[in-house]
C-alpha cells in the first residue's frame, strides 16, 4: 500500500505524479529536495554544445569533481537527494512511498544505495516515465529495480 506521493516542484514531475496519485486517491506533495540539479549557467543550452564543452569529459568521467557555472555539484546534489529520500523514508516509516524526480538525482540515489562511487553513477540508466524501486531497512538499502516499465506488482525484497 502506498502512503504517499511527492514530486519534484517542476512541472514535468507533478505532471507524471498527479496520474499515479489519482489512482491511488492520494494527493501530490511537493518536495523540493527531489529538484533537478541545478545546472547554473547551462540550463536550457543545447546538450550538442554542451558536449562540445571541454568541461563535458568532466561531467561524463569525473562527476564528483564538478560544479556547474553558478549551479550545483554533483555532490551536493547527491547529498541533498540522499538526505531528501532518508527524511520521507522517516516519515513514512513502514510505508511505501512514491517520489518523482529526474535521471541524474536518481541515478545519484542508486549509486548510494548500491555502494558505488558517484563517479560511476553516469554508467546507470534512468529514462523517462520509468521505475527505480530501493528498500530503506535498518540494514541498509536494497535496489529493487533500475529504469522498469514492466509490472511492479511483484517488487518485494526477498
Amino acid at each position: 500500500m502506498v502512503g504517499a506521493v511527492y514530486a519534484s516542484p517542476l512541472e514535468r514531475t507533478r505532471e507524471t505524479a498527479t496520474p499515479i496519485a489519482r489512482a491511488l486517491g492520494l494527493p501530490v506533495t511537493t518536495e523540493r529536495g527531489l529538484l533537478e540539479c541545478d545546472f547554473g549557467a547551462w540550463t536550457g543550452a543545447d546538450l550538442r554544445e554542451l558536449a562540445r564543452a571541454p568541461e563535458w569529459v568532466t561531467v561524463q568521467r569525473y562527476p564528483s569533481g564538478f560544479r556547474f557555472p553558478d549551479g550545483e555539484s554533483f555532490v551536493g546534489m547527491q547529498r541533498r537527494m540522499i538526505e531528501t529520500v532518508a527524511g520521507l523514508c522517516s516519515r513514512h516509516r513502514g510505508e511505501t512511498i512514491v517520489a518523482v524526480s529526474h535521471a541524474d538525482p536518481i541515478k545519484a540515489v542508486v549509486a548510494d544505495a548500491l555502494g558505488t562511487h558517484l563517479d560511476l553513477f553516469q554508467r546507470i540508466v534512468v529514462s523517462p516515465c520509468s521505475v527505480t524501486a530501493i528498500s530503506y531497512a535498518p540494514t541498509g538499502p536494497s535496489v529493487l529495480a533500475v529504469n522498469s516499465t514492466s509490472s511492479l506488482s511483484e517488487l518485494r525484497p526477498s
